[in-house]
């Protein structure tokens, strides 16, 4: 019997997703996806690690929120406990409702010295209202922004970022993210080199030269921001190891 094409196989899916009542990127299966499993079972937080005063699972999400009677003193995360990242690609669902989060990866953990569920190290960052640094290639607890969006940007051995080319308005890259909605965030590690994707289209892309400073290996976690109220989720996490 002859293969249905690729297109045939894609209507074929996005149908299949309608009828069942699944999310369009959950019923996507196409070539794109191949080597990507799913990290977060959408019903628990089995392999997930995170203080329980905050984190549950919400609509088939991981779900982070703070209130006024329940904030957290400091960032907070919850960790994916099923091993450590090197080179990958990781793709989620996310959306955020008042205040900023992001995705921390290739991180690392000293509960003696910051307590338990802090992580430090790159992070995929976004948030609510999306504002300027949506996208951005931040370093918790080190060496802060290391790539604006719409920036092709080096970290040099002095621990600074230089900027070497723009490559699109950061302006118009706002443009195309969804505020209190779902975005899919796309993050490429690839030896020393980090690209941000949200909703397909490229935010940062950073190349790190400080070899004292880089980190080739770490940890996946999810962060809760302080501050005022907040509420955080991600969803249909899947994870390619490279």
């Amino acid at each position: 019997m002859n293969r249905p094409t690729r297109s045939v196989r894609l209507r074929i899916i996005a149908l299949l997703g309608v009828c069942y009542g699944l999310s369009p990127l959950a019923a996507r299966t196409t070539d794109a996806e191949e080597g990507f499993k799913p990290i977060f079972d959408g019903k628990t937080l089995n392999g997930w690690d995170g203080n329980p005063k905050f984190w549950r699972v919400e609509e088939g999400a991981i779900t982070g929120q703070t209130t006024k009677d329940n904030p957290t003193k400091g960032n907070t995360f919850i960790i994916w406990r099923q091993g450590k990242l090197e080179d990958f690609e990781l793709r989620l669902e996310c959306r955020v409702f008042g205040g900023n989060s992001g995705i921390q990866y290739r991180s690392w953990e000293e509960p003696e010295k910051w307590g338990k569920w802090v992580v430090g190290g790159y992070q995929a960052d976004f948030g609510d209202p999306f504002g300027w640094w949506g996208g951005a290639l931040y370093e918790e607890r080190r060496r802060e922004f290391l790539g604006l969006r719409g920036n092709k940007s080096v970290v040099g051995e002095n621990h600074k970022p230089k900027i070497v080319a723009k490559f699109a308005d950061g302006k118009k890259l706002e443009s195309y993210v969804k505020n209190e909605d779902w975005n899919e965030y796309h993050i490429i590690a690839k030896g020393n080199h980090f690209m941000h994707k949200i909703n397909g289209h490229l935010m940062v892309d950073v190349t790190d030269e400080d070899a004292s400073m880089r980190r080739q290996s770490g940890i996946l976690a999810i962060q809760l921001h302080q501050g005022p109220p907040m509420k955080v989720q991600c969803r249909n996490i899947r994870l390619k190891r490279l």
